[in-house]
């Protein structure tokens, strides 16, 4: 079945991650979408949330039975693909443009047996109208709220494309698009530059001449791109 054959859509929901866990504890298919054009408790990373004004982002949530450890970082891609070839990837589940965040990516997941992708992206969203700390990070694609369709359509075919794709060819468009490369980055136990991304995923990091990698957790620019 391709990504989003059947979908379940929201006018508002609380989180679209939280009903697609429902659907998948209940056996839905591979593919299967949950969208809402306002969701008001989504969540992001480290239990922050993830505003969705109505009608202007995509708020999106799809259950996967075949998946693997580089999930976050495919989403991701796909988000830039279709965001223009502008956008960046910070690693591990954002995307940038013009050094300001438009895409957060949540993945959960259950053992082998389902994965969770929750993807927003602000395709027309008023920044200004966000609160305010939000509002000092995002960013918008700067589309009109008619297009918020038309690029949920597009992310899926290029996230349906990068999920099909080689490690390899994954992780060499990754480099392409790494965000934090070069970059003075911080993290809870230190402080360092951006070296690209690893055979596994992972985030290298130059610390004073000694290269550590980072597979998992929060990581900031210490200043913005």
């Amino acid at each position: 079945m391709k990504l989003g054959e059947r979908r379940e859509h929201h006018e508002t929901i609380g989180s679209t991650n939280e009903r697609a866990r429902e659907l998948a504890e209940e056996g839905a298919e591979h593919g299967t979408l949950v969208t809402a054009d306002e969701q008001t408790a989504g969540r992001g990373r480290q239990g922050r949330t993830w505003v969705t004004p109505p009608g202007v982002a995509i708020a999106a949530s799809l259950i996967l039975r075949e998946f693997d450890d580089l999930l976050p970082l495919r989403a991701g891609l796909a988000v830039a693909d279709v965001a223009g070839p502008d956008a960046l990837v910070k690693w591990p589940n954002d995307v940038w443009l013009d050094g300001r965040k438009v895409a957060g990516i949540l993945a959960e997941s259950k053992a082998s047996q389902w994965a969770v992708l929750g993807i927003g992206v602000n395709v027309a969203v008023d920044v200004s109208a966000l609160p305010e700390d939000a509002a000092e990070v995002a960013g918008s694609l700067r589309r009109t709220p008619d297009d918020v369709e038309p690029t949920l359509t597009a992310l899926l075919a290029a996230l349906e494309k990068r999920l099909g794709q080689g490690r390899e060819s994954v992780l060499a468009a990754l480099r392409e698009r790494d965000a934090l490369l070069g970059r003075r980055v911080r993290w809870q136990d230190g402080e360092g530059l951006g070296a690209g991304i690893d055979e596994s995923g992972a985030l290298r990091v130059d610390v004073n001449g000694r290269e550590i990698t980072l597979s998992a957790g929060e990581v900031t620019l210490s200043a913005h791109l």
